[in-house]
């Protein structure tokens, strides 16, 4: 995990629209970057069904919701639409924002670890959080923010 206090690593990669996202963009605003190991499983629709469900919460804490996985743009757009999910997912084929982040080992991993990040308003790193529960990762980041 990357070290609290330290500059969250820029990167820019296409979103589940085909649209290009740096971190960058949202400077100004938290950040919460959750990354999950594969689109439309089991655990990882049960987190983001929790970030759809407390999204409006989020927004009106002035933050922003990114979730990163190594999916494509289409696996990632169908997961996104099949649930209503209202924040963009990343689609990190290529492993930049996992390799940086240390949300997997190599660029040979096939999946990212499920691990969350927050980023303060100028790009630091307010919490790194390694052990997450799928059931409650989203009401409980909202509640300390």
């Amino acid at each position: 995990m990357l070290d609290v206090g330290t500059q969250a690593p820029d990167f820019t990669v296409q979103d589940h629209h085909g649209k290009n996202v740096s971190l960058k963009d949202f400077r100004g605003k938290k950040v919460v970057i959750w990354f999950y190991p594969k689109a439309d499983t089991p655990g990882c629709t049960m987190e983001g069904k929790g970030f759809r469900d407390d999204y409006k919460n989020f927004e009106d804490k002035n933050t922003v919701i990114l979730g990163v996985s190594l999916d494509g743009v289409a696996g990632n757009k169908a997961f996104a639409e099949k649930y209503s999910f209202p924040f963009q997912l990343l689609c990190d084929v290529n492993r930049e924002i996992a390799l940086a982040y240390h949300a997997v080992k190599s660029a040979e991993d096939g999946y990212a670890s499920r691990i969350s990040y927050v980023i303060d308003e100028e790009g630091k790193i307010l919490e790194a959080i390694e052990k997450v529960d799928t059931n409650s990762h989203s009401s409980d980041l909202c509640a300390r923010m």
